[in-house]
C-alpha cells in the first residue's frame, strides 16, 4: 500500500540560491564531520585500499592486472595479486532518487534537500588520492547520468546540478488526460547502475524506498533483487529518507492527502482519532516492511529523518561500521545499523 502524504511545505534553505544552498551544506559537513575527515580512519565505511598486505591468488574479471603481484606469482607459479588494506582509490557510485515523493517535508528540510545533504557527506568522507564518485539521479524525465571521477570541483557540480534540479510534480488523476511515459524508477535506477558498476566498490542509494513497495508484506519490491546482486559485489550503503508526516498525522482537523506518484487525492478529518492510529500503526509496517528487504539484500541501513540531525546520525552510523569491522571475527556482526 502506497500511503498518500500531506502537500509539502517550502522549507527555508530552498528560498535560498544554489549556491548560497551549497556553500552552507559545504560548510555544515566539513565542519561536523571534521574528525571523521581528518581521523585515523578515513572513508565512510571499511574498505579495500593501498597499503598491502600479503598476496591471494588472481581472479579473472575481478582483479586488475596492474596489481599483479610478479614475485608472488614466478615463485608459485600461479598468478597472484597484492592485497591492500587502507581506504584508497575507491569507486563510489551513487543512486538519487528525484521522484515526486522526495519533493516532501514538514521540518528544516525537505527529502529532497536531506538528500543532497546526504550526497555531500558520502563525497566529503569517500573524498581522496585516486578516490572516485559517479551518480545517477532518477528524475521524472529520465536518469541524469555523473561519469565517476575524482576531486572536489566534480563533487561540487555534483551537488549544484543537484539542487539546481526541477522538482518532480505528481501527475494529475483527473479522468480524459493522457498520461505521460513512465518516470523510471528505483529498479530501473539500480539496473543502470548493475551494469556501469563493474569495479568493487562502494555503491549508495538515497532514497525513501517506497517505489513498488507491495500491499502484500510476503512479497519483495522490485528493486530488492537487483540491490542484493550488488551486494554480492560492492559495499551498499541504503540512506532511507523520510519525514516525520509520513509516520504520523497531526490533530489538524480536515486536511487533504495526496499520493505524490499518482496524484490521487483524499480530504480525511485527523480529528479521529482511530484514523491516526490506523495510519501510524499502517507507517510503521511500511517502514518495517523496507527495513526487512535492506536487510535481506544485504544492505547497510542508514536511516536519516527531516526532523533529525543528519549529520550526527551519519557519524554516529560511520563510527559504529568502524567497531563492527574492528571486532574479533568470531563476533556475530549484523547486516544494518
Amino acid at each position: 500500500m502506497r500511503r498518500a502524504t500531506v502537500a509539502p511545505v517550502d522549507p527555508g534553505l530552498a528560498e535560498l540560491a544554489p549556491d548560497q544552498r551549497l556553500r552552507r551544506l559545504e560548510l555544515t559537513v566539513t565542519r561536523r564531520l571534521n574528525g571523521l575527515l581528518h581521523g585515523q580512519y578515513r572513508g565512510l565505511l571499511p574498505g579495500p585500499g593501498s597499503e598491502p598486505s600479503g598476496s591471494r591468488e588472481y581472479r579473472p574479471g575481478e582483479d586488475e592486472v596492474r596489481r599483479m603481484d610478479w614475485a608472488v606469482t614466478a615463485r608459485t607459479a600461479v598468478p597472484h595479486v597484492r592485497q591492500v588494506d587502507a581506504d584508497r582509490e575507491l569507486t563510489t557510485w551513487l543512486l538519487v532518487d528525484g521522484s515526486a515523493s522526495m519533493e516532501f517535508g514538514t521540518a528544516e528540510l525537505d527529502k529532497r534537500e536531506l538528500a543532497v545533504a546526504a550526497v555531500a557527506a558520502v563525497g566529503f568522507l569517500t573524498a581522496g588520492v585516486g578516490n572516485r564518485l559517479g551518480a545517477q539521479v532518477l528524475r521524472a524525465d529520465g536518469v541524469r547520468r555523473f561519469p565517476a571521477r575524482s576531486g572536489r570541483t566534480h563533487l561540487l557540480a555534483l551537488l549544484r546540478a543537484l539542487l539546481a534540479a526541477p522538482r518532480a510534480t505528481a501527475p494529475t488523476d483527473r479522468p480524459g488526460r493522457g498520461r505521460a511515459a513512465r518516470p523510471p524508477d528505483l529498479a530501473d535506477g539500480l539496473d543502470a547502475l548493475h551494469r556501469i558498476a563493474n569495479r568493487r566498490g562502494l555503491v549508495v542509494v538515497v532514497s525513501d524506498f517506497l517505489d513498488g513497495l507491495p500491499d502484500d508484506p510476503g512479497q519483495t519490491a522490485p528493486w530488492e533483487r537487483t540491490m542484493r546482486r550488488l551486494a554480492v559485489r560492492h559495499q551498499v550503503l541504503a540512506i532511507e529518507v523520510t519525514d516525520p508526516r509520513e509516520l504520523e498525522l497531526p490533530d489538524v482537523g480536515l486536511i487533504t492527502l495526496v499520493d505524490p506518484e499518482t496524484g490521487r487525492h483524499r480530504e480525511v478529518c485527523t480529528s479521529d482519532r482511530g484514523l491516526r492510529e490506523r495510519y501510524a500503526e499502517a507507517a510503521a509496517a511500511q517502514r518495517e516492511q523496507v527495513h526487512q528487504a535492506l536487510r535481506r539484500s544485504g544492505a547497510t541501513h542508514l536511516p536519516l529523518r527531516t526532523d533529525g540531525d543528519w549529520s550526527a546520525d551519519i557519524v554516529r552510523h560511520v563510527h559504529a561500521q568502524r567497531r563492527l569491522a574492528a571486532a574479533p571475527v568470531g563476533r556475530p556482526r549484523g547486516g544494518a545499523a
